[in-house]
């Protein structure tokens, strides 16, 4: 029995889908912990740069996976690509953002208000993917197992190098 719940989880971490909606779960958990620092005036600003900093880098690793891996294999997959192209352009505000707060110091002027607006433009995002987007990638003859072990060898390319909190952006 162990054996088998062994093999459904890693079934669950290759398939693209899965792989996604548990990024964007990880990365929501580091918002909240952000959320709770920037509103504990106690809170240390080297806590809050290496929290914004993590963000960052998921981020910049799950839109890249996303772009280079899961939108090709979807514009082939799908007739309708306005919700690919709005993806798109969505993750590009995101990437200049990002950007933008990652030449930024934790207590600079809009520091935290960068965060703020960076979190509701990933929440807006995800509620699109995951209640629009996704539901038609499951029902189309995409192989998700496939794309997803892709995009896992691709994650841990790109987290590995990654690793000094590097952009992908710049």
């Amino acid at each position: 029995m162990k054996q088998a719940s062994s093999r459904d989880t890693d079934t669950l971490q290759t398939d693209a889908i899965s792989l996604l909606t548990n990024d964007h779960a990880e990365v929501n958990e580091l918002f909240e912990q952000y959320k709770a620092l920037a509103e504990d005036e106690g809170s240390m600003t080297t806590d809050k740069q290496s929290l914004a900093e993590e963000i960052c880098t998921m981020l910049t690793v799950h839109a890249a996976i996303e772009e280079e891996i899961f939108y090709p294999a979807v514009r082939d997959a799908l007739d309708d690509s306005k919700l690919l192209d709005e993806a798109e352009v969505e993750h590009q505000a995101a990437k200049d953002l990002i950007e933008q707060i990652e030449a930024m110091e934790a207590g600079e002027e809009m520091f935290e208000a960068k965060v703020t607006v960076l979190q509701e433009m990933i929440e807006h995002h995800v509620q699109e993917e995951e209640k629009e987007y996704f539901p038609q990638v499951q029902k189309s003859e995409m192989d998700l197992k496939s794309v997803g072990e892709a995009m896992k060898m691709r994650k841990q390319e790109l987290t590995a190098e990654m690793g000094g909190g590097i952009s992908l952006t710049q």
